[in-house]
């Protein structure tokens, strides 16, 4: 006999195009590193927490580790506070990148017919009422402003 739970699997937050172009205060939900012969990669999910409207959602995307495509892990490593020790000691931990908060700005592509999400910047968490002023964000919680 089978039944039917309408809440059993949840509702699925993490569609890309539910989330807009722009400036998020995040979390970092989940961390994952994939091997790749010519382009290894972390995936990562963010866990949106500003701007409130979109609470809940969930964004995805690569930060690829690449000789010439490092200077973004640093980045996003600096800007999201991971260990300074694990950092001089050039290792990252996934565990240790769970949790981690900050600002990302992120942006829709289209590449070979595939929508993937781009990170164009990171910021610190600390930051997040000063840019989110520049980029629109109104405060009280309906979202953008026009």
């Amino acid at each position: 006999m089978k039944r039917y739970f309408e809440s059993l699997r949840p509702a699925d937050v993490s569609a890309i195009h539910s989330v807009p172009d722009g400036l998020f205060l995040v979390r970092v939900d989940r961390a994952h590193y994939r091997w790749h012969k010519q382009k290894p990669f972390y995936e990562i999910r963010f866990a949106i927490l500003k701007p409130k409207h979109l609470t809940g959602c969930f964004i995805t995307g690569r930060l690829y580790c690449t000789a010439r495509a490092m200077w973004k892990v640093s980045w996003f490593l600096r800007d999201f506070a991971y260990d300074p020790e694990l950092l001089a000691r050039n290792e990252i931990d996934d565990k240790a990148l769970v949790d981690l908060w900050g600002v990302v700005k992120v942006s829709e592509v289209t590449m070979h017919g595939l929508s993937l999400l781009n990170f164009d910047g990171f910021a610190p968490a600390a930051r997040w009422e000063e840019l989110s002023i520049f980029a629109g964000i109104d405060h009280r919680g309906s979202g953008v402003s026009s």
